[in-house]
């Protein structure tokens, strides 16, 4: 079956849904979490719809670090099995299941006055231990090199905005960075979809049971049947079980531009003053940018659809990373900003020191509900929540398969290496990115390299219905508010001529 997601498979899914047809596994939710559930489910031999009442990514999966990490701050508060479980998803991720979409990332740690040599001891040997996890995990040393000691010299290479003033050398390390999270959150569903599942967005639900949700489709409510109903809506999971009691944690990332801070592909880590496991990243991205983060906040009141950045947290994050720069950042130098809300399990304590293990609870009437965790793992949840689903529903299925079930677009790093398109394109599409290329590859404004081609790729094939889904989560143009403001009349137009030529069908 076709991979490809548009607006003439929503309406022919939709249609069947509708008319009567039960699945044996139905996922609210489409995030990362609830497209690794319908992918494992699908995988499976399992029938599969999922709901999303906006668009894919729409919610925290699009919010985070970007980083694939192998659960070195777990370790350093004790938990070596949740540290081991990254460590492992890491993994996985990187070598087997979307090598196209992740790539080794240099990490700095600069050693200047501020880091006594006892902090610098402690974690040089927190980075060492983080490599015992990457042997354990069997990830080779060829994808993820040792942690070294560098010295000032090497470290101003690697990292030429850094401040040389006192600066006596540096850690080095290696860790998981993907091209894009939502960019994976899409793989993970289209992959889902070339299975068989139904892959619903713009339908959200207004009620949910163990065995049906009921949706809102324009001015009427359709019910959708299911033999296993899970609610993996992330934040908003207490709305649909009430039940369900979260903590959620504000985290905030900065946008600015790599050029300015001279970073070049090396992520540089900052210790926060007076702490031994909070640090703030400037990571760098293949589009030049620099993602200035991360905080961990409790976060009280409703859950917006979009969080935004509060002030403080953009000026602790501007003086924590000016720290260590040779030109400090100031307001003028954020081109964007945004921020997630993680769905934490309520419990006792600061929001910073949560646990991000994750759980499967089934409330009363049978909807199983999974919280927590993070998106490193989100192969394991899903895995944990489909066995969950067929225990309780009855289910016959197989083990999960995910483990060595390629997204699309994926493959080796040796054969991604000879695919015949240019380097941004196989990082985005990997083994697609010829398909994608051939298309129209008229830029979408001047000074942005996203074009045509990419956005009637992303209505055609990856199930974007408007504008907002293109440049807030196929291209991430909207991260940078000047790019958002210059492209949004042409991807408008490009989305409508997408729509109006005919799709590829199943």
């Amino acid at each position: 079956m076709s991979s490809a997601l548009n607006a003439s498979r929503r309406a022919a899914d939709l249609a069947a849904l509708a008319g009567g047809e039960v699945v044996d596994v139905l996922v609210v939710g489409g995030g990362v979490t609830g497209a690794g559930i319908a992918l494992d489910a699908a995988s499976r031999g399992l029938s599969v719809a999922l709901l999303e009442a906006r668009d894919l990514a729409f919610g925290t999966s699009r919010w985070s670090s970007k980083l694939v990490h192998g659960g070195l701050r777990y370790l350093a508060k004790g938990d070596v099995r949740l540290a081991h479980e990254s460590a492992v998803e890491r993994g996985i991720l990187m070598t087997s299941t979307a090598p196209h979409l992740s790539r080794p990332l240099p990490q700095l740690i600069p050693l200047h006055s501020q880091v006594s040599r006892g902090m610098a001891a402690f974690m040089h040997g927190g980075l060492r231990a983080g490599d015992v996890l990457r042997r354990a995990a069997r990830t080779p040393s060829s994808l993820l090199p040792r942690p070294r000691r560098v010295s000032s010299q090497e470290a101003l290479a690697l990292a030429p905005g850094l401040r040389a003033s006192d600066l006596r050398g540096g850690l080095l390390s290696f860790d998981g960075q993907l091209v894009d999270d939502a960019r994976l959150v899409v793989a993970l569903a289209r992959t889902a979809a070339g299975l068989g599942a139904k892959i619903l967005t713009r339908t959200p639900v207004v009620a949910l049971s163990g065995t049906a949700a009921e949706i809102r489709d324009g001015a009427r409510l359709v019910e959708i049947r299911a033999r296993a109903v899970v609610n993996a809506t992330g934040v908003w999971a207490g709305h649909l079980v009430p039940s369900v009691r979260l903590r959620p944690s504000l985290g905030t990332h900065l946008v600015v531009s790599g050029p300015a801070l001279g970073l070049g592909n090396t992520a540089v880590t900052v210790p926060v003053p007076g702490s031994r496991s909070r640090f703030v990243l400037l990571l760098p991205q293949r589009d030049g940018l620099v993602y200035v983060g991360l905080t961990d906040e409790p976060f009280d009141g409703e859950i917006p659809d979009e969080p935004v950045a509060p002030p403080s947290d953009v000026d602790f994050l501007l003086l924590v990373a000016s720290s260590v720069l040779a030109h400090p950042l100031t307001p003028a130098d954020v081109l964007g900003s945004y921020a997630g809300l993680r769905p934490l399990l309520d419990a006792p304590g600061r929001s910073a020191d949560l646990s991000r293990n994750h759980a499967v609870l089934r409330s009363p009437d049978g909807v199983l509900t999974i919280v927590g965790g993070k998106l490193t793992t989100y192969r394991r949840m899903a895995e944990d929540a489909v066995d969950a689903a067929v225990a309780a529903a009855g289910l016959t299925a197989t083990q999960s398969r995910t483990r060595h079930l390629s997204l699309v677009g994926a493959a080796p790093r040796a054969v991604l290496s000879t695919v015949d398109a240019p380097e941004r394109l196989i990082a985005k599409y990997g083994t697609e990115a010829p398909r994608v290329a051939a298309l129209d590859p008229t830029p979408v404004a001047d000074g942005l390299e996203i074009t045509a081609g990419e956005v009637q790729w992303a209505v055609q094939q990856e199930g974007a219905l408007d504008a907002d889904d293109v440049l807030h989560r196929r291209t991430r143009i909207g991260l940078v508010k000047q790019n958002l403001t210059t492209a949004r009349s042409k991807v408008t137009d490009l989305v409508a001529k997408a729509l109006a030529t005919p799709a590829e069908m199943p």
